[in-house]
Formats: C-alpha cells, structure tokens, sequence
C-alpha cells in the first residue's frame, strides 16, 4: 500500500510517500480502505513541525472508506460499510478523562494518510447515508467540535442566536447545525466574498470585523442590545474579549481554537457581572459523532468542500490550507 510518514523534527518537506505491506485486521479489528482524509489545524501543526510527533509518523487524524475485512468477534460491522474515523478512538462516551484523550490519531499513533488501516471497531463509526468518502471525512474533527459546541454543551433551541467567527471549517458546520436547529446566525470575516459565501450557506446577519473593528459591540447591536445565546469562538486570546462583549446575560461561549495566539487576558469582572458560560471544547467522543451523524442523515445536511488534492501531493495540500484562501475543507483523495 502507499502511506506518508512524516520525518522529525517535521516539515512539509519531510513529507515522503512510501510503500509498505498492507496489515491485516487482528481480533476485534476493522480493515478499511482509506479512500478520503481531510486537513486540520493540528494536522497542520504536526507537518509543520509545531508540534512534535515521533519520526516516520503518519499523518492526519480524519479518515474515511470502505471495509474490506473484519476480525474476529466484529458484528457490528460488515465488509462494505462506509465508514468514518473518531478523532478520539478511545473516547467513547459521557465525559472525557485522561485515559479516553490517549492515542490521539497523527500524533501519538498512526494516521490514516495511508490506503489501509486496520483499527480496533470503535476507532470508527458508520458513515452518513449517501455521503461520498470525501464528504464523510470531514466530520470527524471539524464536525464534532461544531456538535458538541452548540448541541452537546450549548444545547441551543430554535430562535437562538448564534455568533460564529470566520469561515473555517468548525465555523461552518456551526453555521449549519446552529441553522439545522431553527437558530438566527451572525457571521463574521474579512473578507466580503467570504461573507457572500456566508449568507448562501443560511447566515442571517454578515460582519466584516476589519471594516467593523467593534464587531461584538455590533453583534449585541443586531440582537437589539440583548447579546447573542452562543458563541463558536475560534479565535483564542484576539478575539474572546470581542465574544464577551457580544454575549447576552447568562449566554456560552464555546472556545474552540487558538488561531490568534495562547496567551489571554480575560476581563473576570465582564464574565462574573453577566454570568457567561465559558466550554473549552476538545473535539468529542463516538457517541457524540453517533448522534450528530443520526441528525444529519435526518436533516440532509451536506458539508462544504474546498478543495481535494491526491496523496502524493499532500504537501500541497497543507500550503492550501496554510494560506487560509479556501472556503470550506481542504481533503485527501485517495
């Protein structure tokens, strides 16, 4: 089969497409053919060499195919199914411990930029009805942040409003599932084409944070001064104290990314005076995928793709996505 390891210390340059044996599927184990992956911002972090991994490491965390083979004591699946990778394999349900965040996939062990896998059962869940493969392996980072920032943790109802930062992919399925849910949308960005790309994917209300430098004060302004239910805050330390300024009373905040930066200063004084709910969100585990792949099945919800490069070209793909030029996600074909 043909796979990318990553040579350390890291870097796009270190990327090499090799061959090696295909494995065979072990007791309790699925064999699938990768057919599809797509790029992360930890992705990005690990080939850049941001964040270390051991050498000959293979890359990317999101992965999605067919199964070709079942080990013994399998009957939940069956050669053929569709399926797509959890991003925690060992996360399994109900809260995360220090146990279920180990194995995390590029990273602490194999990725899937390989034509085969073989991973225990539960490192995968069925795909949605009538999804392609490339369509299925954007769900399993950037999806279930999105779920468990605004179902899992926010819970938001119908009339709800939403505020999501920029137009990544986490921003995106926020967009749709918050829409999915009978919620109002605010979004924002720098780019106007971005913005037009927004309101055609259900945004009710655009800001261009570079022109609109006050963006929370001008979200709570479009809310008629209440402030928004819930924020899908991507930004980091640049940007929360604009989410805090958009939050109505009592609204959440789920902090997702750390695009600008680590290091924050929060105004506690603003948090405590208006009782806001702060979730740090890591990803989240198969049953959370479960249900949001049931609700998106039900919803005929689809994602959005950007753009999609062949394996040997992975490096590439990692400039696409460094650039910040695409709209909606960058994937693998395999």
């Amino acid at each position: 089969m043909k796979l990318i390891r990553l040579r350390a210390p890291g870097g796009l340059e270190k990327l090499s497409l090799v061959e090696e044996d295909r494995p065979e599927p072990g007791p309790g184990e699925l064999l699938v053919r990768i057919r599809a992956c797509s790029l992360n911002f930890h992705d990005s972090m690990v080939a850049t060499g941001k964040k270390p991994c051991a050498d000959g490491r293979i890359p990317l965390s999101d992965g999605a195919g067919e199964v070709i083979a079942v080990g013994e004591g399998v009957d939940a699946f069956e050669t053929g199914d569709a399926v797509v990778s959890c991003y925690w394999p060992n996360w399994l349900g109900g809260e995360a411990t220090p146990a279920t965040k180990q194995g995390e996939l590029g990273d602490d062990v194999d990725g899937y930029a390989r034509e085969y896998a073989s991973m225990p059962l539960y490192a995968f869940t069925k795909a949605p009805a009538g999804y392609t493969h490339v369509e299925a392996a954007t769900l399993g980072c950037a999806g279930v942040t999105a779920w468990r920032a605004l179902v899992v943790c926010g819970q938001v109802r119908p009339g709800d409003t939403v505020l999501v930062l920029g137009a990544g992919s986490v921003s995106l399925f926020a967009l749709q599932f918050a829409k999915m849910a009978g919620a109002h949308v605010i979004a924002t960005s720098s780019s106007d084409d971005k913005l037009e790309k927004l309101r055609r994917l259900g945004a009710d209300h655009l800001i261009n944070y570079k022109a609109v430098p006050d963006w929370g004060r001008k979200a709570r302004d479009l809310t008629d001064g209440r402030g928004v239910d819930h924020v899908v805050e991507v930004g980091g330390p640049g940007t929360l104290a604009q989410s805090i300024t958009a939050c109505r009373m009592g609204g959440h905040i789920a902090l997702i990314g750390v695009l600008t930066g680590f290091a924050a200063e929060v105004s506690i004084p603003a948090l405590f005076s208006n009782q806001i709910r702060i979730n740090a969100i890591s990803i989240g585990s198969r049953t959370d995928q479960e249900n949001m792949i049931r609700a998106i099945t039900a919803k005929g919800l689809r994602p959005v793709i950007g753009r999609s490069f062949p394996l040997r070209e992975i490096a590439s793909a990692f400039r696409a996505y460094e650039s910040r030029k695409h709209f909606g996600k960058v994937c693998i074909e395999l």
